[in-house]
């Protein structure tokens, strides 16, 4: 496990949300050292921490221990979720043949 490139996507993810590190700390109850040991990797995160840390930032635990596509993929399943659930459960059907269409249409000329 490279520790320094999960303490890097918590910094990246940390930032997006326009928190410090003295902030996210004080919100999982760590100190800001320990923090900073933590996006630096110099230290390893226990489990706790790292659920503290997913929980705080609202984004999964395989986002801060995973790189790449499988992120992103994360990510737009997390966008539609909220698309969903602002939906009546008719447009939640016309969004499926939506994106059934769209990614027939995007196999065909991609």
């Amino acid at each position: 496990m490279d520790y320094y490139e999960i303490g890097q996507r918590i910094r990246k993810v940390r930032k997006a949300q326009q928190l410090s590190q003295e902030q996210l700390a004080e919100k999982i109850g760590i100190s800001t050292t320990h923090m900073s040991h933590i996006e630096t990797g110099n230290t390893k995160l226990s489990l706790a921490v790292l659920v503290s840390l997913a929980t705080v930032l609202n984004v999964s635990a395989d986002t801060l221990l995973f790189q790449s596509s499988d992120n992103q993929k994360i990510g737009a399943f997390n966008d539609i979720q909220e698309v969903f659930d602002s939906c009546t459960p008719q447009q939640a059907k016309v969004l499926v043949e939506v994106i059934k269409s769209t990614k027939t249409a995007m196999d065909k000329y991609i």
